[in-house]
Parts: structure tokens; sequence; C-alpha cells
């Protein structure tokens, strides 16, 4: 990936996830931060000060652990959902492009159904009839994400199938299994690499979006979507910006971090790229 660390931008969002990802997980244990309890003696929504470095929400809770925390679940939102979109999507969009026909037919219109329908209202819909919780939260974000990765896989595979270098795998008498694996996967799996970090970006903003609208983590665990949430009274977005603007910011700098490491792969990773 000697390319890769060529890409300022690339470096720059992994160096950043990477960075976030350690406040994240190791900040709170550490400094033995408490995102739950109250402390009525500070004071509700009471501004930064020495003891709450980012203030208080409206439960007299710290924001500076609420926020790290929130980190937690946007960031695992972010890697894991992705990586159940491509689950579904991958073997998907191998068996239309390969075997076209029948599986094609199905395939591709059972994605173009599947993205006729808002993606935030069927999201709220899914979450509403499974329960709000962070494992529901991943698992429709995941199932949302399939059709973009399996539209993906199969335009790529459309054309590898054609090189003849495919030509003479079945000539020696391989199997499609084989030749899927060791001729057609290889081939879409930058595109889908690059696709993961891509989609990571936007799965925090769904998580985000669905627990600002009151369709995610529900209090007092927190998230980033659910601490702006809980900010939407107009005094405390306008004379209270400490309640909801760090969590708005990390949202909008871990989604450019993201964009950052999909680009300098896809600049690393495609052939195009190279010339």
């Amino acid at each position: 990936m000697k390319k890769f660390r060529k890409s300022r931008s690339g470096m720059i969002g992994l160096c950043f996830l990477i960075v976030e990802a350690l406040s994240v997980a190791l900040l709170p244990a550490i400094f033995h931060m408490d995102p739950v309890s109250s402390d009525v003696q500070a004071g509700f929504l009471a501004a930064p000060s020495a003891a709450h470095l980012l203030g208080t929400d409206g439960a007299a809770r710290d924001l500076l652990a609420r926020t790290l925390c929130g980190g937690r679940v946007s960031l695992l939102v972010g890697v894991a959902a992705p990586f159940i979109s491509v689950t579904l999507g991958l073997p998907l969009g191998l068996a239309a492009g390969y075997y076209r026909g029948p599986a094609e037919t199905i395939i591709m219109r059972a994605c173009d159904v599947f993205m006729s329908f808002p993606s935030i209202l069927l999201s709220l819909i899914l979450v509403s009839v499974i329960g709000p919780s962070l494992g529901a939260l991943i698992g429709v974000i995941g199932v949302m994400g399939w059709t973009s990765v399996a539209k993906l896989v199969y335009a790529s595979v459309l054309s590898i199938r054609e090189k003849e270098y495919i030509d003479s795998a079945v000539s020696i008498g391989r199997t499609d299994f084989e030749i899927l694996r060791r001729e057609i996967l290889p081939g879409v799996s930058s595109p889908v690499l690059v696709a993961l970090s891509l989609r990571a970006g936007s799965a925090i903003l769904q998580e985000s979006g669905l627990s600002f609208l009151g369709a995610g983590i529900r209090p007092p665990q927190a998230s980033w979507g659910g601490i702006i949430y809980a900010a939407q009274d107009l005094s405390v977005l306008t004379r209270m910006p400490w309640v909801w603007a760090p969590s708005g910011i990390l949202i909008v700098l871990t989604i450019v971090a993201f964009h950052f490491v999909g680009e300098g792969l896809r600049d690393a990773l495609d052939p195009k790229m190279k010339l």
C-alpha cells in the first residue's frame, strides 16, 4: 500500500480515525468518565468548566463523557454495518454478474425495488418493528446498504467475465466456484474495499439521523445523534452550542475522514490511476 501512504488526504483521514478510535475506547476508562450519572450540583445545561470540560446536558450528565462514549456507538456502526452490506451484496452481485439469466433478472430487479423506497423511511419502519437497540441499528443500516454493493460487484463482474483468462479457466475444466474464487473475486476486491470505507461514513450519518429522529439509541445510552436530538429546544440550539456542537462537528469530521480514506484507497487500487 505504498501508493496509499503517498495520499496526503488518505493518511490524514486514517490518522484521524485511529486517534478518534483510541480516544473513545480508552479515555473514558482511563479518566473514569461516567456518561450516565448526573451532577446536580454542577447544574443542568451548565456551561463548560474545569469539572465538565464540555458542560452538562439537560439531565446534568457530563457531555465530554457522553460524547466520547457516543463515539463508540457511531464508530461501531460505521465499521460493522458496511460488513453486513458486503456480506449480503457481494455473493448476490457475483451470482448476478457471472450466471446472468434468471439470477441476474431476479437479483437486479430486487435491487431496483429495494432502492425505490426512501431509505430513511424504510429504516424507521424496520427499527420500529425490531425495536431500537444498537444491534438493530447495525442490522438495519447494514441491510439497507446491500443494494449498492451488489450493483457495484455486478458491474465489475460483467467486465471481468469477458476477459480471456476466464475463457481459459473454463476450457481447462475449472468449476464455477473455483473461477469465482480465484479469478473474479480478486478483481472485485478493490472496489469493494473502497466501498467499505465510503459506506462507513454513510452508516454513521444514517445512525445519527435515526437517533436524531428518536428511533436510535435510547437514553441514557449515549450516541452522537442522540445528543443532538436532546438539544432540539430553540434556546439550547441558539444559546448553548456546547450541548450539540461537539457531537455535530465530530460526525462531520468522521464522515470526511472515512471519505478521505476511501479516496486514498481508490487512487491506490484503481488500475487506471497507476497509468
